[in-house]
């Protein structure tokens, strides 16, 4: 159900239980809808790369929510097409 709901609106996980924002498959989906999702996700899935780089592609403002340790990655920005050689 909440797979379904995070599919049609991203915006869907801030409401779900703290253990399906944990489960990468439904944060995935949300991102993917809804990229600023990202602000909902688990901390340990907010350090994802797959799952950051999902949220920057469909929302580049989505990138603030990531982790810091992402946010400063030279390759994260460079495929995130934040940044250029």
């Amino acid at each position: 159900v909440v797979l379904a709901a995070v599919q049609q609106c991203g915006w869907a996980l801030k409401y779900a239980d703290d253990i399906l924002r944990l489960d990468k498959g439904i944060v995935l989906a949300a991102v993917q809808q809804f990229g600023e999702a990202l602000q909902f996700a688990n901390e340990s899935l907010r350090k994802d790369e797959e799952i950051v780089l999902a949220a920057v592609k469909q929302n580049s403002l989505a990138f603030r929510y990531a982790d810091e340790s992402l946010r400063t990655d030279k390759a994260v920005l460079l495929s995130a097409g934040l940044v250029s050689n």
